[in-house]
Order: C-alpha cells, then structure tokens, then sequence
C-alpha cells in the first residue's frame, strides 16, 4: 500500500509538472514562448493605445486603427494568427511592464520607447520606428517656439512614460510639469487653455493634429530620440526573432510605410526610412 500511495503521489506531482510547463499565462497557453503560443492557440491578446490617433486609436464602434494596430497585426499574421483570432487591451504607458510579467498581453505595440531600465523587467523587437520627442501647442499661440521657451508654461505628458521623465530631467526648472493617464486629457487641456502644450514623440504628435485640423500645431524642434519597439516578455529569444523576422519583411514588402502614409502623411509627418532592426 505504501509502495502504490508514493506511487500516486509521484503521478500527481508529475501531472502538476506537466501542467505547469504547458500552461501560459492569462493571455493564452500551449508553449514557453510567443511563438508557441501562437502556433497552438491560433489567438493572441495584444497590448495597444487607445487614444492615440494614427497610431493605437479605439474608435467609436470598437474597431482598433493606427500605425502600430497595422503593425501588431502584421507580426500577428507571420505568427500565424489571424486578424479574427486576436484581442487588443489597452496598456497604459505606467502599466506595460507589468502586463507583459504577468501574462495578461502577449506582447504590446503602443509606442513603446526601448530602454536599459525597461529591458531589466521585459525583451524588445525591433526597434521599429525612431522618432523625436517634440510640443504640440494650440495653432494660434506663437509663444513656445521650442523646449528653450518652454519657462513659466504648464506643460503636459503622461504617467510613466519617457517623454514625462524627459521633461523632468531637461525642463523641471522650467516648465510646470502635469502628468495625465492619456494624450487626450493632454490635448484638452491645451485647447481650453488650462495647459500650453503637450510634449511626446512627434510622430504621437502627428497624429493628434491630423485629428484635429486647424486646432493645434507640432513645434518642429524634437529634442530626444526614441527607439519605439515590441514589448515581450523577458528572455523569449525565439518570440524576439520571430517578431524582427516579421517587422523585416514588413519593411520589404512595402507594407510599413504604406502604414505610415495612410495614418500619420496628412499632418505633414515626414516619412522616415524603415530603421535597423537591432534588439537582437
């Protein structure tokens, strides 16, 4: 008796093993990594914006449109996975690290700015696009002409994001920094004058003005340079390539900057060519 109870234990822990190591996160399971996973589950859950026109935008009746929605598909497409098989959650600039650690995205394409202390907590692909942090101000207000005038003006960015700690590193002395959940809060508060501008990547910038024409006007005079890359989780090697296999060909096949044209060409956004792949 004794000999066939160490023997069911036995069974069950090792049952308990095998669960374990098939089991995913909450964002689907079947394999260790991204790839894996789609391959098995014909399903992705994927991390967005959801307020930034032309790049990661929740419209009205549901639908996800954007530079980095196209992207996000695209990737998903090479992973095998159809348009119908994937979800889009929004990730909120303070929360991305978090959502990739515990499962709750499979990976995340929302202007995400690669960076050291980000890599400690997730894995990047690409980088994808390059752009500079810039100031949308209202179109009528000649006073901010770039960050050297930006003294005595309230000045918006958001929670968590590099662009927030890049004013506070190069501009705290000053401009009042004021930290909102999202761009459009941002972008209201410069229209009725509570703010005087908003600072992000140009090409965020970009598309908040083409949304809005006539009402606002992007400064010109970027003083960062952003790495924007796919967000995964930490030490998925295989998911990592297979994402830069998948933007490379994006790159080719010609598909990336029909992107960019269609979403962020009418604010008069100049088109960069297609980056180095180097999160490699």
């Amino acid at each position: 008796m004794r000999f066939s109870k160490g023997l069911r234990i036995g069974a069950a822990v090792a049952a308990l093993a095998v669960l374990a190591a098939c089991g995913g996160g909450k964002s689907g399971g079947g394999g260790d990594n991204l790839v894996e996973k789609a391959k098995s589950s014909k399903k992705l859950v994927i991390g967005v914006k959801i307020d930034q026109n032309g790049l990661g935008l929740k419209t009205p009746d549901g639908k996800f449109v954007g530079f980095d929605i196209d992207v996000a598909k695209y990737i998903a497409k090479e992973l095998g996975v159809e348009e119908s098989g994937l979800t889009f959650v929004e990730a909120q600039s303070s929360q991305r690290e978090s959502m990739i650690k515990k499962g709750d995205v499979d990976f995340i394409a929302a202007t995400y700015s690669i960076t050291d202390k980000r890599k400690e907590e997730v894995s990047f692909a690409g980088p994808y696009l390059l752009p500079g942090q810039d100031l949308l101000v209202r179109a009528d207000d000649n006073s901010i002409t770039g960050p050297e005038s930006l003294n005595g003006k309230n000045l918006c960015s958001v929670k968590g994001s590099t662009s927030a700690q890049a004013v506070k590193d190069k501009f705290a002395n000053q401009a009042q920094l004021k930290e909102y959940g999202g761009y459009s809060e941002c972008l209201t508060g410069v229209e009725n004058k509570a703010l005087d501008a908003v600072s992000t990547d140009d090409s965020i910038l970009a598309g908040l003005s083409a949304a809005n024409p006539g009402k606002f006007k992007l400064v010109g005079k970027p003083f960062t340079k952003e790495r924007i890359g796919v967000g995964l989780k930490k030490g998925d090697t295989v998911g990592r390539d297979a994402i830069n296999k998948a933007l490379e060909k994006m790159y080719a096949d010609g598909s990336w900057k029909a992107s960019l044209e269609k979403h962020l060409g009418p604010s008069g956004y100049k088109i960069p060519s297609p980056p180095e792949i180097t999160e490699k």
